[in-house]
């Protein structure tokens, strides 16, 4: 059996205790439901939080409005983790086991079904517990906490990294849920690389052969179904208006919208 020392203690402990302060800040970001860049409301809840607990904080670093960077403590180590906070297009659901878009909202508004509401709290919880354990037991040391917006699109992460916010840490912790409780050494969810490629064709409709894409049995063949039908079903209600949700890899394309909830900038 391994021995837990007094300090793991108190900060599982310190954890049980605050259980319903972080199940009603989850809550909170769950009903923002902000998709990728969007997600102002859910940044700021984070960063008044954070300031309400000593951290300094960066709002809108790396030059990115919905991301973050919080410091808090002066010597080392230098440890961190984030938060990832957007919501999924098309995802919107009530809080039932069954389909259900949420009542008021557009069906192909965002939702945290994945849920990154739930991930960066969980994140946020763990790093507020260091902070009351540090203090309690006099320990040194710097904790960081960055708000990653838009991961879902490979978004804040790259810039992070390129501008040189996760310089100088002696480690950076990535919190996921797994089917079991373990710790592993990966790269995976942590700052990664990220590119575009842009380019130009004669022929638009001709330029990816058709017998290289995935027909059957395979969960690619089965998301381009669930599109095309998607498509073909949206295509029909002329009231659908937003952003541009798909379009048929042929020389006639059909082409969906569907209208996500986000909010302005401030």
């Amino acid at each position: 059996m391994v021995t837990m020392t007094s300090q793991k203690r108190y900060a599982l402990e310190w954890v049980d205790e605050h259980t319903r302060r972080f199940s009603e800040f989850h809550l909170c970001i769950w009903n923002y439901a902000e998709p990728a860049w969007r997600e102002y409301q859910s940044a700021k809840t984070y960063c008044d939080l954070l300031r309400a607990e000593g951290f300094a904080v960066e709002e809108g670093s790396g030059e990115m409005p919905t991301a973050f960077a919080a410091r808090w403590g002066k010597s080392g180590p230098v440890v961190g983790t984030y938060a990832e906070y957007d919501a999924v297009p098309g995802n919107s659901q009530q809080v039932v086991p069954y389909h259900a878009p949420r009542v008021g909202l557009h069906p192909w508004a965002a939702g945290h079904t994945d849920p990154h509401s739930a991930l960066g709290t969980t994140a946020l919880s763990g790093v507020l517990a260091a902070k009351a354990t540090m203090e309690r037991f006099g320990l040194g040391g710097t904790l960081l906490f960055f708000g990653e917006p838009a991961e879902k699109v490979c978004g804040s992460k790259p810039v992070h990294a390129a501008k040189g916010y996760y310089d100088g840490a002696d480690a950076f912790i990535s919190y996921h849920p797994h089917f079991s409780n373990t710790a592993i050494w990966d790269t995976q969810c942590g700052s990664y690389w990220s590119v575009v490629f842009t380019f130009e064709t004669v022929g638009p409709e001709k330029w990816i052969d058709k017998s290289l894409l995935p027909t059957t049995h395979t969960s690619h063949a089965a998301a381009e179904m669930q599109r095309r039908t998607i498509c073909r079903r949206a295509s029909a209600k002329s009231s659908m208006l937003g952003a541009l949700l798909a379009s048929e890899f042929s020389s006639k394309s059909t082409t969906c919208s569907k209208t996500t909830r986000g909010t302005s900038p401030p």
